[in-house]
């Protein structure tokens, strides 16, 4: 009576709750093969990890996550399904000011047509807009976890890479994570080789960040690749997904790089 009782209870709450009836890792497999990923995100996988990068960051269906300039929607993609029923997923991009590139602008569009495409999955995302001197990520409230994917570089050209951590760290809860991937470059490189190249030092980003209060918490290697030699002369646009100004007999060769080499770190704020 007792077994058929409990086979029973999973049954209801498989069906009631079909979230909870699956494991986290479960669950981000069924995101990542879902049909609203663009088919050229998906071939990029293989390079960028995602389920074990989420994984090592804790990202969980019930956390409340910030995505900083998610661009496109890469990540997006991943994050608003998974986080859609029991968590919640904020997109959080520039304000479009006059005098904004307009890159961010064009970003911005293709994304909402996306949303478009896509009203099951992106019904419940939530957007905010900030500005990177003084960014305010949460006004309802701090969340569980910060994302950001291959964008110190472009802070660090900007001069606003501190008030962007500082804005991480306002925005997050106790003891939650941030959650950082950055092209990674050799240790000891200047800053203004960073910049120019797109790799950023490891040193650089534990410093900035542990200068605002979080505290580095691991690092992982799921995203590193040692194909990389990081000598490239257009720097990390050299490389996948960009090719940038790689000559036609010379897109094979990086191909075969793949994509840059990169710091995976979490960090907490106590």
């Amino acid at each position: 009576m007792r077994i058929t009782t409990i086979l029973f209870l999973n049954l209801f709450i498989g069906f009631i709750f079909p979230q909870l009836a699956l494991s986290n890792e479960d669950l981000i497999d069924e995101v990542l093969a879902g049909e609203h990923r663009d088919a050229n995100n998906i071939k990029r996988d293989k390079y960028r990890h995602p389920k074990e990068t989420l994984e090592f960051f804790g990202i969980t269906p019930e956390k409340s996550v910030v995505e900083i300039t998610p661009g496109y929607g890469w990540y997006a993609e991943i994050l608003t399904p998974l986080l859609r029923e029991n968590g919640n997923y904020i997109y959080a991009s520039y304000k479009l000011n006059d005098g904004i590139n307009p890159f961010f602008v064009k970003v911005e569009k293709a994304f909402i047509e996306k949303m478009q495409q896509h009203p099951d999955v992106y019904d419940k995302l939530n957007w905010v807009h900030f500005e990177a001197s003084d960014p305010h990520l949460t006004p309802d409230g701090p969340v569980d976890a910060v994302v950001t994917f291959r964008n110190v570089h472009n802070w660090a050209q900007a001069g606003t890479t501190k008030s962007m951590f500082e804005g991480f760290h306002k925005a997050l809860k106790p003891g939650g994570v941030l959650g950082l991937v950055e092209h990674r470059a050799i240790p000891g490189t200047s800053l203004e080789n960073q910049i120019k190249s797109g790799y950023m030092t490891e040193d650089f980003v534990i410093q900035m960040a542990e200068s605002v209060g979080f505290r580095l918490d691991a690092k992982s290697e799921i995203n590193a690749n040692p194909k990389d030699t990081k000598d490239h002369p257009g720097g990390v646009w050299n490389l996948l997904p960009n090719l940038r100004n790689i000559a036609d007999e010379d897109k094979d060769k990086m191909v075969e790089v793949g994509e840059s080499d990169r710091m995976t770190l979490r960090f907490i704020k106590d």
